[in-house]
């Protein structure tokens, strides 16, 4: 799967689409320029965003400290920050 991204200087950044009370979690595709995650967190107190973290973290190898939600922390898209990751 070709993730659409932008170099940075430690890793990359991507866009993800995350639909949360899903019922499994993981990397569903891609969605409109956008990486699909479902997760089964509800988007409550930062559960969701603490999934995103570790869904991505294993999908792309990395640790949890090593992805950061950069922009959209309330929201559905986000824009997340992967460091240690080339394309």
């Amino acid at each position: 799967m070709d993730i659409p991204c932008r170099k940075a200087s430690d890793g990359i950044i991507i866009e993800v689409k995350v639909t949360p009370r899903s019922s499994k979690k993981g990397v569903a595709g891609l969605t409109g320029g956008c990486l699909a995650v479902k997760l089964t967190a509800p988007p409550v107190d930062g559960e969701a965003n603490a999934q995103l973290r570790e869904v991505l973290a294993d999908h792309f190898a990395v640790c949890r400290s090593d992805v950061e939600i950069i922009k959209g922390a309330s929201s559905r898209r986000k824009t997340v920050k992967l460091r240690g990751v080339t394309v």
